[in-house]
């Protein structure tokens, strides 16, 4: 017989299935990495169980766009809106974020992540090679892809190395294992990579049967500057070159025209919504009622820690309903709208909702526990409520991917927290003279 874990003695069990159902007194059976059977406490047999009592089960929370690697530059870029943000960052990239620090950077975000109760994060970095081998070492369901600039970029790759890196992608995949993720394509931006370059990704991800995600209208600068160069939006570009024939995502989206929102609702695009980022970069507030109700998926983003300066899903759930009481009115805000947008909705924005975002028999077991036998959670009238406006990152105990159990009472179980943090802080210790002269 196989391995079967059976979760059980459930308090809540949040499943953010089709009928949204809250489950009380539930047990779970996990066999191959898979949820194989949902049922009351005490109903399910297994080989190994856990006892979730006094908790709350739900789905692992899914960062929709994220740079993991900028956890070592955490407080590096303050006080600052986008222009002055990239000034700083790149610098200190260029100064240490070779393939070695990416991927340390990296395991440092995933851990991180995890703690917190993400399973899922699609991340945009440098050399993502590295940076996955970082995160898949830590437990996380990572999406990488090989970035795109026109210009040789940070990572020294000229055009025909980006392309012949692309096209090897899968491939690296495979070798590196970890939980399946799908296979995604990264240009950076309608900024910094050409019409006809963007073109060619497209034709690329044709090929490869893959995804594209990009930064796509942060900000009212970045939107003058394509038109200027272009005389279309970013969006314009992207439909024009192909790009939104493979589902694409959006980092950002803030500043989208209504015509933007109408052809990216045609084409069924998405967008990963970074509120925290945002604000803090003075980049504008992101209406992510219009675009729901225009049709276009939406999922929640954190961003990079150098402009958001954590990956707390629990804190940009938060802020993300907040902007929509006061872009809005409060009652436009439903609380289990919002959290299906952190689990459930953005798999779809991701494009993987067959495989994670809500508990149900086939689906992967991305799970978390929550302890619920807490002063600040207490009484508890409404779950969805409770979840956005209450629940915090320290009051996730477990964390499954994939059936792993990768956080168990609070504490990484694949990687030494304690190794990463040191080694974290021992590599930044080159970035102080660089701080001096800027």
């Amino acid at each position: 017989m196989s391995e079967r874990l059976v979760i059980d003695d459930i308090d809540y069990l949040v499943t953010c299935d089709p009928q949204n159902r809250v489950l009380r007194d539930a047990s779970i059976a996990i066999e191959g990495g898979k949820v194989v059977e949902i049922g009351s406490s005490g109903s399910l047999q297994g080989t190994r169980s856990f006892s979730a009592q006094g908790r709350m089960i739900t789905p692992g929370l899914i960062n929709t766009h994220t740079h993991l690697a900028m956890t070592l530059l955490r407080g590096w870029a303050e006080g600052v809106d986008l222009d002055g943000f990239l000034k700083r960052v790149w610098a200190a990239e260029g100064a240490i974020m070779d393939e070695a620090t990416c991927k340390l950077g990296t395991e440092l975000g995933a851990l991180e992540a995890i703690l917190s109760g993400t399973t899922t994060a699609l991340d945009m970095y440098l050399h993502p090679q590295a940076t996955h081998q970082g995160a898949v070492r830590v437990g996380l369901r990572h999406i990488a892809g090989p970035i795109f600039f026109d210009f040789p970029g940070l990572d020294s790759l000229q055009w025909p190395d980006r392309i012949a890196f692309a096209k090897s992608w899968p491939l690296r995949l495979a070798e590196i294992g970890g939980p399946w993720v799908p296979t995604y394509l990264m240009p950076h931006s309608t900024y910094t990579d050409s019409p006809e370059h963007l073109h060619e990704i497209s034709e690329i991800a044709k090929e490869l049967d893959a995804f594209i995600h990009l930064h796509v209208s942060e900000t009212l600068a970045e939107n003058a500057d394509v038109q200027g160069r272009y005389q279309k939006s970013p969006v314009e570009i992207l439909e024009r070159s192909g790009i939104l024939d493979r589902h694409t995502i959006y980092g950002h989206g803030v500043h989208l025209s209504d015509s933007d929102i109408t052809i990216t609702a045609k084409h069924k695009g998405a967008v990963a919504h970074c509120p925290g980022s945002n604000m803090k970069l003075g980049s504008g507030l992101a209406d992510i009622t219009t675009f729901l109700d225009s049709g276009v998926k939406v999922g929640i983003g954190t961003d990079g820690c150098s402009s958001s300066n954590d990956l707390d899903m629990w804190q940009a759930m938060r802020m993300a309903a907040h902007l929509i009481a006061v872009k809005r009115s409060p009652s436009k805000v439903d609380a289990s709208s919002i959290f299906r947008l952190a689990t459930i909705d953005g798999a779809r924005a991701l494009n993987i909702s067959e495989q994670v975002g809500s508990i149900e028999v086939g689906k992967c077991a991305d799970l978390i526990a929550i302890d619920v036998a807490k002063p600040h959670l207490t009484p508890i009238h409404d779950i969805f409520a409770l979840l956005v406006f209450a629940v915090g990152r320290g009051d996730v105990t477990d964390v499954w991917v994939d059936g792993d159990h990768v956080v168990e009472s609070a504490t990484a179980t694949k990687v030494d927290a304690n190794e990463i943090m040191a080694r974290s802080n021992e590599r930044v210790r080159a970035l102080k003279s660089l701080e001096k002269s800027l």
